[in-house]
């Protein structure tokens, strides 16, 4: 069974409200719930996928992927134009772009991806499974 939701806490629910409204259509996802307490989308056009819930930190924190808990996230796009899209949306939002679009030789081919941090320093990865398609 796939998974069915995932909870994300963030430092300024505003600020990722925002954020993520920018991002994620451009993943493949749409707005499912908006409340002030708290945001959730989940895949685009009834596909069968993990929704996101975003609910504000009740304790401060500072996330690290590099310890226990979540590492990253990753999406997974259509195209290698999605992926390329991906990285500049999110260098326009200001994120810091961890490793910019490329073929990763070390998983399984074909991957081709892009990683890059949101506003709380979450890892976020844009990823296509298909071989690069030729223009015309």
């Amino acid at each position: 069974m796939p998974l069915g939701h995932l909870g994300i806490n963030v430092s300024d629910l505003e600020r990722s409200r925002t954020y993520y409204r920018a991002m994620l259509p451009a993943l493949g996802f749409e707005e499912f719930l908006d409340h002030d307490d708290e945001f959730a989308w989940r895949p685009a056009g009834g596909k069968v996928g993990t929704f996101l819930f975003f609910y504000p930190s009740t304790q401060p924190s500072m996330y690290s992927r590099e310890q226990t808990g979540l590492q990253h996230l990753a999406f997974i796009v259509p195209t290698w134009e999605a992926v390329d899209g991906a990285r500049d949306l999110a260098s326009g939002l200001g994120s810091t772009i961890v490793h910019e679009p490329k073929e990763w030789p070390e998983y399984p081919p074909p991957y081709y991806a892009t990683f890059w941090l949101d506003p709380d320093d979450i890892l976020l990865e844009a990823v296509c499974h298909k071989p690069q398609t030729q223009p015309g």
